[in-house]
């Protein structure tokens, strides 16, 4: 008799606990399906859809959130390319050129990031954007990158944001820090980001100026050799077939306006430095002469500018501050440093020469910052 109630009492237990498990399995199920409606529903990462009216989005992951407003922000205009690009005030756009500008930057852009993103961009199988029009993109060609491998990107980018996979996405919508730090923080702080000004660099005024800059400035040991005038041409070029000039071609009705951003005169110091000045200065000329093939293309040529030589326009050697941001939006609507042909391309070339050359850096070099 013991032995029958023992096992009945066990057969209880076993009922119980199976119950209990089940439960445990579905309120784990229910609370994993809550936070995927949650984050599908809010999109922090604007992967589905546009903004919510009235939630406090914080925008700062250029790597996850820029597919994203690529794809479902309603805009006619966006600014591609690296930091140089970082502190443009897309109300600027707006008030001078009457252009709704997205800003899409990269932080130390290679031209796969801006293949990656303009493809997006430009993407008509996407319904979110098939019935927009891309008035303008505004561009920054950044020489430095140009010899990068065309393949290469400057971080290593989230796919599941990029494709068109819906398995993955449970990289998104099952993500701790999605949820947390994207819906629940800003939920809490209601501080959300002002879409003009996204991606602005830390650098607050009082980091621009030439003690800080000269401060932090690591001079590259001088290298000995040349480097031939033809060396960087041949990886240019493919990097412009590749990534750039295809978006070019095949939207005519997009005007493209490029620029090479006003670097300081460290920048240079830095090229003479590498012994490259002269290929450098063939592989402006080219990109300029490759760009200028094209009807829908304006090119901007800022490094020439009187403020480069002045160091306290800067916060390092080649980041400037947002005032001049500002005067090269005034620039694309007005023309001026507008290269309209080849020969002028040249012509500010020279004159870039003269001012390196008439530029006292043994001055600069001799005084100690600190």
């Amino acid at each position: 008799m013991s032995t029958f109630s023992d096992k009945s009492d066990m057969e209880k237990n076993k009922n119980k606990y199976k119950k209990l498990f089940v439960g445990l399995v579905i309120g784990c199920l229910c609370a994993l399906l809550l936070v995927i409606a949650v984050i599908v529903y809010v999109d922090p990462f604007f992967h589905y859809h546009a903004p919510l009216e009235g939630f406090p989005y914080v925008v700062d992951n250029q790597l996850s959130q820029n597919p994203g407003m690529a794809r479902n922000m309603d805009y006619n205009a966006c600014i591609i390319g690296s930091s140089m690009t970082v502190n443009f005030d897309t109300d600027d756009f707006k008030d001078i050129m009457g252009l709704d500008t997205l800003k899409l930057s990269y932080s130390g852009a290679y031209p796969k990031d801006d293949y990656n993103i303009l493809s997006i961009v430009f993407d008509q199988n996407s319904s979110a954007r098939k019935n927009s029009k891309v008035d303008a993109v505004f561009f920054a060609m950044d020489i430095p990158v140009m010899t990068a491998d065309i393949e290469t990107t400057k971080y290593p980018r989230p796919e599941y944001l990029y494709d068109d996979n819906l398995l993955n996405d449970v990289n998104y919508v099952l993500n701790k820090d999605v949820l947390m730090q994207y819906i629940l923080r800003p939920l809490i702080q209601r501080n959300g980001s002002d879409l003009s000004e996204i991606y602005f660099s830390w650098w607050t005024p009082e980091y621009y100026n030439i003690q800080w800059v000269m401060h932090t400035y690591e001079e590259p040991e001088k290298v000995l050799e040349e480097t031939d005038r033809d060396a960087l041409i041949t990886q240019t070029g493919i990097n412009l077939d590749i990534n750039i000039l295809p978006f070019i071609k095949n939207n005519p009705d997009t005007e493209f306006y490029f620029f090479f951003p006003p670097y300081s005169i460290l920048y240079w110091h830095n090229i003479m430095q590498a012994n490259t000045f002269e290929a450098t200065m063939n592989q402006y000329q080219y990109v300029a002469e490759r760009l200028l093939d094209y009807k829908n293309v304006h090119l901007f040529y800022f490094q020439d500018m009187p403020e480069v030589t002045d160091l306290n326009n800067y916060a390092d050697y080649s980041h400037y501050k947002p005032e001049i941001n500002h005067f090269m939006v005034e620039c694309f609507k007005s023309g001026q440093y507008e290269i309209k042909t080849k020969e002028q391309m040249a012509d500010e070339l020279n004159k870039m020469r003269g001012i390196i050359n008439e530029f006292d850096f043994d001055a600069l070099f001799s005084v100690n910052w600190g």
